[in-house]
């Protein structure tokens, strides 16, 4: 399969005319029809709706799209491969769950890049156990979750990451230098990461005084829930780390509970059982 006439074809879905993608391309516009029709003949499917100089995707089209913008892609990232400087600039993939990315990788890259500016950092977000996966497949060079086991990995801590219940401005439990409970119990709630290691102790607290929290919502992001509370949507349980900004501009505010011992989970770093400890990991496990 010709990459040009791939090429071609993608151009012209995005900038909507075989014209302009001539134009993209430094084609004449004959020369890019006959690319894209070269490609149809050779997939058998007609691609685009014409009607004289007028173009638009049809559903094949639609359907191959996808295909040609990842084979542009691969084939885009090889040639770069074979034309980097060999042993001048490293690679390195990191795996973080979201939260981690969005709050604590800001933090500590800029120093990291600053002692390895010839590093390639790539950073690769999902949930801990997305996360996971990506390091049990060699995805990844290393992971940084928040508190997940498995047989086939390696760990070590970075640090323990607090929960507290937080409100918003406001807020009547602000009146109180104490909350039980049994108070919280009957405020909105918004749960996240149903399920995790921090959503099961937190509702372990309620199942030690038989209640049942008043959940309102149920979301998979820290951002997410974090936000519903700013506005006012209720109250959540969420780790110190990602609430930072809002601490300090007063659009959030702890509230402390009665006898409620700590809450934290762990953030570690992980990478797989049995290989050489990924380079760099020590420069991130020491800050």
């Amino acid at each position: 399969m010709n990459i040009e006439n791939i090429e071609a074809f993608v151009y012209a879905v995005h900038l909507g005319s075989f014209v302009k993608a001539a134009e993209a391309l430094y084609l004449t516009q004959p020369s890019v029809t006959a690319r894209i029709h070269s490609l149809e003949r050779e997939l058998n499917a007609e691609l685009f709706h014409r009607s004289g100089k007028q173009i638009s995707i049809n559903e094949k089209g639609k359907s191959f799209l996808p295909y040609a913008q990842n084979i542009l892609q691969s084939y885009q990232e090889a040639k770069l491969m074979l034309h980097q400087p060999i042993l001048t600039v490293d690679k390195l993939k990191i795996g973080c769950a979201t939260s981690i990315a969005n709050f604590i990788i800001p933090e500590i890259l800029p120093a990291f890049k600053t002692k390895f500016p010839n590093v390639n950092v790539k950073i690769l977000t999902g949930h801990s156990n997305d996360i996971l996966d990506k390091v049990l497949n060699n995805e990844v060079d290393f992971g940084m979750v928040r508190t997940v086991t498995h047989p086939q990995i390696e760990s070590e801590i970075f640090r323990h990451d607090p929960i507290g219940l937080f409100v918003p401005i406001n807020h009547p439990l602000l009146l109180n230098s104490q909350v039980t409970i049994e108070e919280v119990s009957e405020e909105p709630l918004i749960f996240f990461d149903y399920g995790s290691v921090d959503w099961l102790m937190i509702y372990g607290l309620f199942e030690s005084k038989n209640l049942k929290p008043n959940v309102v919502l149920e979301v998979d992001s820290m951002e997410a829930a974090k936000n519903l509370v700013v506005n006012g949507m209720g109250i959540s349980f969420l780790p110190e780390h990602c609430v930072k900004k809002e601490l300090e501009s007063g659009q959030l505010f702890r509230v402390p509970l009665v006898s409620s011992g700590r809450f934290d989970v762990k953030i570690d770093f992980i990478y797989a059982k049995g290989n050489h400890k990924p380079a760099y990991i020590e420069y991130f496990i020491k800050k």
